[in-house]
């Protein structure tokens, strides 16, 4: 039922949010919701109207928890109530296709967590499911949280000015260490029906997006390596968020890979399953202009916990991002003298940069969980203003093709693999 003695107090209508899942994603995203409305001067007040999970327990527990006013254990009839406008998806990625569609379909506005899908089939679905919607003044959008920084909001807004000159060089690394231990258990996230892929579509799908978003042209083809470095895992007895091996409700779809497996056993003697992910992946590709990108994504890299990091060569200056200090973004103008030239530090806080006007005095940073905050904030503009949300589902999409000819090119020994429905590139004068 509508809060309508509220709406009538702050002159605002209510935009009820159902979620899907609550695990890792599912908080960040709740936090994102919870927080908008109490910063940013938005024309709807979003309102946590129902959470939805398998275990009845488990999603009450996580409904206090994490602010929500209901609890459902069956995302159909979370879908259905009267008082979600939006669902948010925060599942593994096999069910996202399902639940979006059937969202889109009965009339709701979606979010959903990346990559889109696990197959290029499945986002296609999704993007024409969109593409219907949006005919009806539905809005969709894929969390593609990252864009949301305000030091990448800043550096796509330099590379839109013209600040770089002619792109050369992109390239993007994502780095992370869980998984080095041969005996980190084999969470879903490890499973390809579950998760599509490894690092591949849990940190490439960012930094290609970061890539396509930065540069504002698509990849048009791919050369690739993957790897899995450990082949066998041990099995897990109960839930996990797949960041972490311990036990405990990951909500919505979700959980761990368990079972007999292929009945091998580990050091110990204890069952182990196959893990059907990769656990690198490495990649060079092109964009129309002619610019070269190089990708790199792994859950392998011994001390790296979050390390995203960026840098574009320009014509006229180069730009540089690291996620770990992620206040900052350093800036190269290569068109001032040689001699006093040089990167210099741009400490991305003040009121004038994105997101900022309603945060904190300058010099006062932000973090992670602001990004959610900001795509919360957009996603409320859109709906409200009848507009595209960006990241689109047709960016998702997008996405999801250099995925798949990642896996294609891998499996070729590295072919140059093209990107369906993108322009053709340039092709550089042979000297």
């Amino acid at each position: 039922m509508r809060d309508t003695e509220h709406e009538a107090g702050t002159g605002k209508r209510p935009l009820g949010v159902g979620m899907v899942g609550y695990a890792f994603m599912g908080a960040a995203h709740s936090q994102g919701w919870r927080t908008v409305g109490r910063v940013f001067d938005l024309p709807l007040r979003p309102v946590l109207s129902a959470v939805c999970g398998r275990d009845g327990g488990a999603v009450r527990a996580a409904a206090d928890r994490l602010g929500w006013a209901a609890a459902e254990t069956d995302w159909r009839a979370l879908v259905a109530r009267d008082d979600v406008d939006v669902v948010d998806i925060c599942t593994p990625g096999d069910s996202h296709a399902e639940i979006a569609i059937a969202a889109l379909d009965a009339g709701k506005h979606v979010l959903c967590e990346k990559p889109l899908a696990n197959t290029v089939e499945e986002a296609e679905a999704m993007a024409e499911a969109a593409e219907r919607a949006r005919a009806r003044g539905q809005v969709s959008m894929v969390g593609f949280n990252y864009r949301r920084v305000p030091a990448l909001a800043l550096a796509r807004q330099m590379v839109a000015e013209g600040r770089l000159g002619t792109l050369r060089h992109v390239r993007l690394t994502y780095l992370q260490d869980w998984l080095v231990d041969p005996e980190f258990p084999l969470t879903w996230r490890l499973n390809k029906d579950r998760a599509g892929s490894g690092a591949l579509g849990d940190l490439g799908a960012h930094i290609v997006d970061l890539a396509q978003y930065l540069v504002g042209e698509p990849v048009t083809g791919v050369s690739a390596l993957t790897e899995t470095f450990v082949r066998e895992r041990p099995l897990l007895d109960g839930a996990s968020s797949g960041l972490t091996g311990a036990g405990g409700a990951a909500g919505g779809p979700g959980g761990a890979v368990s079972g007999p497996g292929d009945g091998a056993t580990g050091p110990g003697g204890a069952a182990t399953g196959p893990v059907t992910v990769d656990d690198a992946a490495v990649f060079t590709g092109r964009f129309p202009s002619g610019a070269l990108a190089s990708f790199e994504a792994t859950r392998f890299a011994a001390g790296r916990k979050n390390a995203l990091r960026l840098e574009l060569n320009g014509s006229d200056g180069s730009l540089a991002f690291d996620l770990e200090r992620l206040n900052e973004l350093s800036f190269h103008d290569h068109t001032e003298p040689a001699t006093s030239s040089g990167f210099r530090r741009i400490l991305v806080t003040e009121p004038g940069h994105p997101y900022l006007e309603a945060w904190w005095p300058p010099g006062h940073g932000l973090g992670y969980e602001h990004t959610f905050v900001h795509q919360a904030r957009d996603l409320v503009h859109a709906i409200a203003e009848g507009g595209v949300a960006e990241p689109s589902f047709a960016d998702g999409l997008g996405v999801q093709r250099v995925l798949a000819a990642v896996e294609e090119s891998a499996a070729k020994n590295s072919v140059f693999t093209p990107i369906p429905n993108t322009p053709v590139p340039h092709t550089p004068v042979q000297v």
